[in-house]
C-alpha cells in the first residue's frame, strides 16, 4: 500500500443485509482498504435485525481494513432510513429493529394520515405523508401490539444513530436521516411536539440532530481499533449519503437499484407532496433530497429468476406479458398489501420475457416518479446516473435506457454510500462542504449510454395492468 496524500477516513455503510467500511484517504478519495460482514433480516411478515449484529458487523469490517482504521482521523456512518430501534435503560435493544421494508405498520399510517389532518397536513408538515415505510408508523404499530416493549423503552433512534452512539456514547442523529422518521418538521427543522404527542412519543427519547458539518463527537468504544480522539461525523441516511458520494449537484436525477429502488435529485426548495409519491427528505448538508423509493427492485427480480432457474441477465424481448414484481407489497405506488402479479402470459411466452417483464414492472414504478422528483428547471437531457448494486447489471442498464428514453451514466465509484459518509469525515477535517470533497474526489466519473427510443408502448401496457388490477392489488393477501 502506498503511503496516503493526505488523513485518513472511514466511511461506513451499514446496509439492509451487511456493514461495509472504506479507508479512504482523503486528499485523492482513494480507498486504501476495505472490509464487509453481513447481518440477518428475518422472514415472515415481519422484516426485522438485531441492532446488535450491525454493531458486530462494523467491528468485523473494521478489523478487516487491519492498521489503515488505527490511522483513520475521522470516521461517519451511512446507514439504512427509517428503522425503528428501541434501547432501554442500559443502551441495550428492548426487540429487534423494524427495518424500513416491514409494512406491517401500513394501517397505522393510514390512520395517522386521517387523525391528523389528511396528507396535505403531512407534507407541509413533515415534507412526506405517512407510508409504512415511516418510522412513526412503526412506533404506532409497536405501542398498539407490543406496548410492554414501548414501556420499556428508553431511547429511540434510526440504525445510523444507534451505530454513531455506539461510538461515542452520545445519542445524535442528522437531517437527512431523522426528515424520514415522520416524526420532524421540515419547516421549522425541529421535531413535531404534535405529531410525538399524537403517537405518545416522548422527545426526551430522542437523539439531538446534529448540524452538518458539526462534530457529533469521538469515538470511545474500545472494541474498534480507532486512536483515541477520532471525531465522528453526523452521519446520515443511505440515500443522503450516497448523494453526498456522488457530490450531487441541484437538479441531477439519480436512480438506485439496490433491495429497495430510489430516484432523488438534490434540490434547492423544500418539498411537500400531498400525494405521498415523493417523499421529502432533507439532504446532509441543508439543501434537500426529494426521493420516491420502491420496495421490490433488484432483490424481487432475482427471485423471479430463481424461480425461472434463470441466470439474472438471461432476458428476452417480449412484447405482451405485464410482470409487476410487488413481491414485499408496494410503496411506490402505495400497495402494502399488493402481491406479486403476472399478466398477458401465453403458450409460446418464454422465461426469458417473463424475467424481462420483471425488470420492466420493477423499473416503471421508479421512472412514473421521476419526473415529481426534479424541480421544473431541471434539465430533461440530463444522463441519469445509475447506482446501486443493480447499476452495472447490462439488464437493468438496458431496460433504464429503454424505459426512459434518456442517456444513462454509470459511476465507477463503488460503495457511494460509504464515500459519502467517508466525504462527511473528510468534511470535518478540511473544512470543506462534503459534496464539494466528493466532486474533487471525481467519484461521479464513468461511461455514459446513449439514449434510445422510449418504449411508451410497455409503458402504456404496464400502467394499464396497474390501473385496472388496483383492486386486486389494494386486497390483502394471506400470507400463511
Amino acid at each position: 500500500m502506498s503511503a496516503a496524500e493526505g488523513p485518513l477516513v472511514v466511511g461506513v455503510d451499514s446496509s439492509t443485509q451487511s456493514t461495509k467500511a472504506l479507508v479512504v484517504d482523503a486528499a485523492t478519495g482513494r480507498v486504501v482498504a476495505s472490509g464487509q460482514a453481513p447481518h440477518t433480516v428475518s422472514s415472515g411478515a415481519g422484516r426485522e435485525s438485531d441492532p446488535r449484529q450491525w454493531w458486530d458487523a462494523l467491528c468485523e469490517a473494521l478489523r478487516q481494513c487491519g492498521d489503515a482504521a488505527h490511522e483513520a482521523a475521522a470516521v461517519s456512518v451511512g446507514g439504512q432510513q427509517h428503522g425503528l430501534v428501541t434501547l432501554d435503560d442500559r443502551g441495550e435493544p428492548v426487540r429487534p429493529a423494524l427495518l424500513w421494508n416491514d409494512v406491517r405498520s401500513a394501517p397505522q399510517a393510514r390512520r395517522l394520515t386521517e387523525e391528523l389532518g389528511g396528507a396535505k397536513f403531512w407534507a407541509e408538515r413533515t415534507g412526506s405523508v405517512p407510508a409504512a415505510s415511516f418510522t412513526v408508523t412503526k412506533w404506532a404499530w409497536l405501542a398498539e401490539h407490543e406496548p410492554e416493549a414501548v414501556r420499556a423503552t428508553r431511547a429511540v433512534r434510526l440504525p445510523h444513530d444507534y451505530l454513531t452512539e455506539r461510538l461515542t456514547g452520545q445519542g445524535t442523529t442528522d437531517r437527512g436521516d431523522v426528515s424520514g422518521t415522520g416524526w420532524w418538521a421540515s419547516g421549522t427543522e425541529s421535531y413535531d411536539e404534535e405529531i410525538l404527542a399524537h403517537v405518545g412519543l416522548d422527545p426526551a427519547l430522542l437523539p439531538r440532530v446534529v448540524r452538518p458539518a458539526e462534530v457529533a463527537g469521538t469515538v470511545h468504544s474500545h472494541d474498534l481499533p480507532f486512536s483515541k480522539g477520532t471525531l465522528v461525523a453526523p452521519g446520515t441516511g443511505d440515500n443522503a449519503a450516497a448523494a453526498l458520494g456522488l457530490g450531487l449537484r441541484p437538479g441531477v436525477p439519480v436512480m438506485s437499484l439496490g433491495t429497495s429502488g430510489t430516484v432523488y435529485a438534490v434540490s434547492r426548495h423544500r418539498p411537500a407532496d400531498p400525494t405521498g409519491t415523493v417523499a421529502g427528505f432533507a439532504d446532509a448538508r441543508g439543501d434537500w433530497l426529494p426521493l420516491a423509493c420502491t420496495l421490490n427492485c433488484t432483490l424481487a427480480v432475482d427471485r423471479v429468476a430463481t424461480l425461472l432457474g434463470l441466470d439474472r441477465a438471461a432476458v428476452e424481448p417480449g412484447t405482451g406479458v405485464t410482470l409487476l414484481p410487488y413481491l414485499d407489497g408496494e410503496r411506490t405506488p402505495n400497495l402494502p398489501n399488493a402481491s406479486g402479479l403476472l399478466h398477458g402470459l401465453r403458450h409460446d411466452t418464454t422465461g426469458g420475457q417473463l424475467l424481462q417483464a420483471a425488470y420492466d414492472g420493477a423499473v416503471h414504478s421508479l421512472l412514473g416518479a421521476l419526473d415529481l422528483v426534479l424541480d421544473q428547471d431541471a434539465d430533461s437531457s440530463a444522463p441519469l446516473l445509475l447506482i446501486g448494486g443493480g447499476a452495472r447489471g447490462t439488464a437493468w442498464q438496458q431496460t433504464v435506457r429503454r424505459l426512459s428514453g434518456r442517456p444513462v451514466q454509470v459511476p465507477e465509484a463503488k460503495e457511494l454510500v460509504a464515500l459519502g459518509a467517508a466525504a462527511q469525515a473528510a468534511g470535518l477535517l478540511t473544512g470543506e462542504d462534503a459534496a464539494a470533497v466528493a466532486r474533487r474526489w471525481d467519484t461521479a466519473a464513468g461511461p455514459v449510454l446513449d439514449a434510445v427510443e422510449r418504449d411508451e408502448e410497455t409503458l402504456a401496457r404496464i400502467a394499464g395492468v396497474l390501473s385496472d388490477a388496483a383492486p386486486l392489488l389494494e386486497r390483502p393477501t394471506d400470507t400463511h
